[in-house]
């Protein structure tokens, strides 16, 4: 059976068309509101590569337009699934910019509708992340930092673990003050996306995400503009709140 999808996401940022060209077509620029560490060979022809945990794909560019188009993935697997993304550009006046994405692609098989959901809220969660990125940290590159906790069993018991411990409640929203604890040190920051299974918080100098891996862990995917948190404590962190949701 399988699924045929379609995304479009477009917003308004204050940043240049120059500045979102270096966001989405360089790999420190995705490194800085993505997942894992990402590499760019520039050009139609070239390849958007990705690595985080074991999954490290890599996408052939199929439009290459500096300031105004990128497009890349839409290769098919054997059974048909494929992904591929698409990046236009409009620079209007006083240097802002409109940006448009499209995901789109294909999910196989008769339990489709899982993977969807969760490739929804993932893709909503870093599209807000992007124009985060651009509406406060635009020109500047981050340290990615993506760490992966222990299988979770009941995820309705670690969400609820990871919204106290953010000092949220049961509907997390934009704007939404979070004041939480890494390693005996306290961050504070404001909600900047929220779903039922992803939350995005900026503070003056990172963007921290928490979200549900479809593969069964929590995930913490973070970037640093300035100082770096450790893999370790985050380990720690996601490993605390996973518990909840495996005690029998």
């Amino acid at each position: 059976m399988g699924h045929r999808f379609e995304r479009q996401d477009k917003v308004e940022l204050s940043a240049t068309p120059e500045q979102v060209w270096d966001a989405i077509a360089t790999g420190p620029g995705i490194d800085s509101w993505f997942m894992g560490r990402n590499d760019v060979v520039p050009g139609e022809g070239g390849t958007v590569s990705t690595l985080f945990g074991g999954y490290a794909p890599e996408a052939p560019i199929t439009a290459w337009e500096p300031g105004a188009r990128l497009a890349y993935g839409g290769e098919q697997d054997e059974d048909g699934r494929f992904v591929a993304y698409e990046f236009l550009i409009e620079g209007r006046g006083g240097g802002s910019t409109v940006l448009k994405v499209v995901t789109s692609g294909f999910i196989p098989g008769d339990d489709w509708a899982d993977e969807f959901e969760a490739m929804s809220k993932g893709g909503a969660l870093f599209f807000d992340t992007l124009a985060t990125y651009l509406t406060h940290f635009a020109g500047r590159t981050a340290a990615p930092l993506t760490v992966f906790g222990p299988p979770v069993g009941d995820w309705t018991r670690t969400w609820a673990s990871v919204r106290a411990a953010l000092g949220l409640g049961d509907e997390p929203a934009e704007g939404d003050r979070v004041r939480f604890t890494v390693d005996g040190r306290v961050v504070e920051g404001v909600v900047y996306s929220a779903n039922s299974q992803t939350i995005g918080i900026r503070t003056d100098d990172a963007l921290y995400r928490v979200l549900q891996g479809f593969h069964g862990a929590l995930v913490a995917g973070h970037h640093f503009f300035s100082t770096v948190d450790t893999e370790p404590e985050w380990q720690a962190w996601l490993a605390g709140h996973s518990q909840e949701g495996n005690l029998r």
